[in-house]
């Protein structure tokens, strides 16, 4: 069975100040999110899972599901008031619970092995093939892989960012993962700031880009551990319920493995608009050295 790759894309982009997950960055106006379909395909990805706002639809299917016809996609809604029986969501909250609640929105539409990315990052083939293979084979328990990236690649030069801080054990298995939501440059290093505390980081920390490799096992620990969250949260908002916390809290209960694969692909991705030019300039990079077409539908 070929593996699904779920993507993530129903972020409303306040940083940036819109969808930048619709927003053109290639030569003929290619999306972030479609440089990682191209790979997916070459890759041997068997269908695409997008969970985005139901006010998305239109544009959605119009940018990008129709250009990558026939390939298999399925489109599935995540919204801030799809909340299990009990729960409603706090007057005001508008934005959707975050990434580990992302991923089980997913859950009616995969019954396959399958990676989850963010839309708005790009991640590179290597990187997408490596948790492919990994992926294709047999399971043993709750395996799961991680592509990891340094910390230093993977900051803006204009604020603030989120990433999942990883620590691995002596076998390439991820033994913790924090979620720091605000890392930034300071002083010529990098630092994180949480609630008063300031505290430096090693520009070598791997750090997780949501580039996961899961079984669909995964839902049902997903599940319990949203009702567990909302029960602390459901009136917060500005709560988010983090895929790396989720990952986290069962490798400490010994409920899981997490492999940390290691890639020769570079990421890169937008935050803020002054991101923009350099997102560009690295596409055309890509473009020139031969990697991805300058017309990239026409060459799917």
């Amino acid at each position: 069975m070929k593996p699904a790759l779920l993507v993530m894309a129903a972020g409303i982009g306040s940083r940036y100040g819109g969808m930048k997950q619709l927003d053109g960055f290639g030569p003929s106006g290619e999306k972030i999110i479609d440089y990682t379909i191209y790979d997916a395909i070459r890759c041997g990805f068997g269908k695409i899972v997008f969970v985005i706002r139901r006010d998305m639809e239109a544009a959605f299917r119009g940018s990008i599901v129709e250009r990558w016809r026939p390939f298999p996609m399925i489109l599935v809604f995540q919204e801030h008031d799809a909340l299990p029986a009990g729960f409603t969501a706090p007057q005001g909250r508008q934005k959707p619970w975050g990434t580990a609640h992302a991923v089980l929105t997913a859950a009616p539409a995969i019954r396959e092995p399958f990676a989850a990315v963010n839309a708005d990052d790009f991640y590179g083939r290597d990187a997408l093939e490596k948790v492919h293979d990994f992926l294709m084979r047999p399971a043993s328990g709750e395996e799961y892989c991680l592509v990891g990236y340094r910390l230093k690649n993977t900051v803006s030069d204009f604020g603030s960012v989120a990433r999942g801080i990883c620590e691995l054990d002596g076998r390439r298995f991820l033994s913790r993962i924090t979620e720091r939501t605000k890392i930034f440059k300071s002083g010529g290093g990098i630092s994180f700031q949480e609630g008063n505390r300031t505290a430096g980081l090693s520009g070598d920390t791997l750090v997780s880009m949501n580039l996961w490799g899961f079984i669909p096992s995964v839902f049902n620990h997903i599940k319990a551990s949203f009702h567990s969250f909302l029960e602390r949260s459901a009136d917060d908002s500005n709560a988010e319920f983090f895929l790396p916390t989720v990952v986290d809290s069962l490798i400490q209960a010994g409920k899981a493995r997490v492999t940390v694969l290691s890639t020769d692909s570079r990421w890169f991705g937008i935050t803020y608009q002054e991101d923009r030019p350099s997102v560009e300039k690295d596409i055309r990079r890509l473009v020139a050295g031969g990697i991805y077409p300058d017309r990239l539908w026409q060459a799917a």
